[in-house]
Formats: C-alpha cells, structure tokens, sequence
C-alpha cells in the first residue's frame, strides 16, 4: 500500500489502545510497541509491521487478510479462531511466547524456525505448514491437526497433547521426548506401558 507524502509510524508505543472500535490506521509499523491493546475483530488488512513487539494484546478473531508480520514478537497474547494464513507471506517472521492461538489456522503457511514458548495451540490447524526448525517449548497442541505438515527437525520434547501420523506428515530430525512417543504411535493400535 502507497502512502504518498504522510510518514509512516516508527518507534512508538502504542498503549490500551481499542482497535476495535477505532481502527488502526494502514500503513507500515516499524519497530513499534503495542501493549494491552485490543485487535478483537478488527480489520487488520494491508497493515504492514515490521520488528514490532505486541504484549498482552487481544487478536481474537482479527481479519489478517494481506496483513504483514516480519520478525513480529508476540508475549501474552491470544489469537483465538485468527486465520492467519491469510496473512502476507513475504518475509513473514514471528515468535510466540506465552501466547493463546486456540482454534487459529496456520494452513500452508511457511514458518520455518518459529519460536513457540508456553503457549496454548489447541485445535490449530497446521495442514500443510512449514514448521521446519521450529521449538515448542511446553505447548499444548490438544486437538490439533497435522496433516502433510512438515515437522522436520522441530523440537516437540517438552511438549505435548499432540498426535502426529509419520505417515502423513514429514518427520525425520524432529525430537521427541520418550513420554511424546504415544503421539506419533496413536495411529497403530499399540500400547505403550
């Protein structure tokens, strides 16, 4: 999106802001903050932010539709039912800590080497994602979906709740702890004592 003559915000804080009532302005946001800011439903299209920093910030339900995330870093935040595959995948980088994707959709997206630390995935949908790299450092995926997602080389030791068929899905380097064992084999009819 051109934005001809008006300067683009940079290097500001952005505090309790309700997005969802007034809407963000469009444009690109660099190196800003956004704290206990409010994005629940907002439409969030053909924003651009680049190396933001989002803390304890509400995007449930936002629509990302050509919405730009590069090396955005998000601590305390939900992203419940946000499909964010529709977002822009140019140079598209995040980071999760301590954050709620709950019922979010990855579908196809590349996000190699993505950092998730403690956060809840449950019934995300990861089809045909890239994670490549990534860590899941004590996540919750109850209820998640893999299906011809490539896992390779992740590490899933430290969490849990996730089953992954490595008939379906790319596997080979991902690290498991022993006890995860039981997601990878639940489609086999084992048991595992």
């Amino acid at each position: 999106m051109l934005n001809f003559g008006c300067p683009m915000p940079q290097d500001e804080t952005y505090k309790s802001r309700n997005y969802s009532i007034e809407p963000l302005e469009k444009g690109t946001y660099d190196n800003c903050i956004f704290s206990g800011c409010t994005f629940t439903s907002a439409d969030l299209a053909d924003v651009v932010f680049e190396e933001c920093e989002f803390e304890g910030c509400d995007f449930s339900m936002a629509k990302v539709v050509n919405t730009a995330f590069r090396e955005a870093r998000f601590r305390n935040c939900k992203f419940l039912g946000v499909r964010l595959e529709d977002c822009n995948k140019f140079l598209l980088s995040m980071s999760f800590d301590t954050c709620q994707l709950n019922i979010a959709s990855l579908y196809q997206l590349e996000l190699k080497q993505t950092r998730f630390n403690n956060c809840n995935l449950q019934e995300v949908d990861f089809s045909e994602a890239d994670l490549t790299g990534s860590n899941f450092n004590n996540c919750d995926f109850t209820g998640a979906t893999f299906d011809r997602t490539n896992v390779e080389k992740c590490d899933f030791r430290t969490a849990h709740g996730y089953l992954i068929d490595p008939e379906m899905n790319r596997v080979g380097k991902a690290k498991f702890s022993l006890a995860g064992v039981v997601g990878l084999l639940y489609n086999y009819d084992v048991e595992i004592e």
